[in-house]
């Protein structure tokens, strides 16, 4: 049976640690491909154009949302964040799972166009974990750190609409939870509906004592 791409959507509370677990993901199994996502927010010390972000400016942003080049998109603490069409659909096509790392409105989106994506959410051990990792990452001001904790308070009202959650307590416990989450996902009949078709006409001959 040819291996299908799957399109997996990870979201978390900012400060959770999301995009260091899908760094050690991509580092430690050559089955996936991340998709870059375009925003319209300043670049952080140490991040690249073309590698964390593409850093585009408001105008090139709502160019593009025109031409239906992204298959989501989102406004995030006063940011356009969105997520490349081209890229994507190529490499599904070659058989990679493909991680977005977008937040809670942009994974609903994708659910709503890709039924059969996976949708994982990474919580914090608490709430006092999640404050203590956002203020320790030093780069935001206080003002941003309240603004982030408080739109947490509203995302979590969102969580039963993901397929699954993973705590990341733990960087490397977490990371095989996640391997695992996205390859049994492979499984499910969602995913597997021309093998099903397949196998049902095959038995159906048995019914008929072909």
């Amino acid at each position: 049976m040819e291996k299908r791409g799957s399109l997996t959507v990870i979201s978390g509370f900012a400060g959770v640690g999301k995009g260091t677990l899908v760094k050690k993901l991509l580092q430690d199994y050559d089955c996936y491909a991340l998709s870059i996502s375009a925003t319209t927010r300043a670049p952080r010390p140490g991040e690249e154009h073309g590698r964390e972000y593409f850093f585009v400016t408001k105008e090139e942003f709502e160019d593009k949302i025109k031409g239906e080049g992204f298959i989501e998109y989102a406004q995030y603490v006063g940011n356009y964040y969105g997520t490349p069409r081209e890229y994507v659909e190529q490499q599904l096509s070659c058989g990679k799972d493909v991680i977005l790392e977008i937040e809670i409105q942009g994974a609903l989106q994708i659910k709503k166009k890709f039924p059969d994506s996976v949708l994982v959410y990474i919580l914090p051990p608490s709430a006092k974990e999640l404050e203590a990792r956002l203020r320790g990452r030093g780069t935001e001001t206080e003002e941003k750190i309240v603004a982030r904790l408080s739109r947490a308070a509203k995302e979590s009202e969102g969580l039963e609409e993901y397929d699954y959650i993973i705590v990341n307590d733990d960087i490397e416990a977490a990371k095989t939870r996640l391997h695992g989450v996205i390859q049994a996902s492979h499984n499910a009949p969602v995913r597997n509906k021309e093998f099903i078709a397949k196998i049902r006409e095959e038995v159906s001959g048995f019914a008929k004592g072909e």
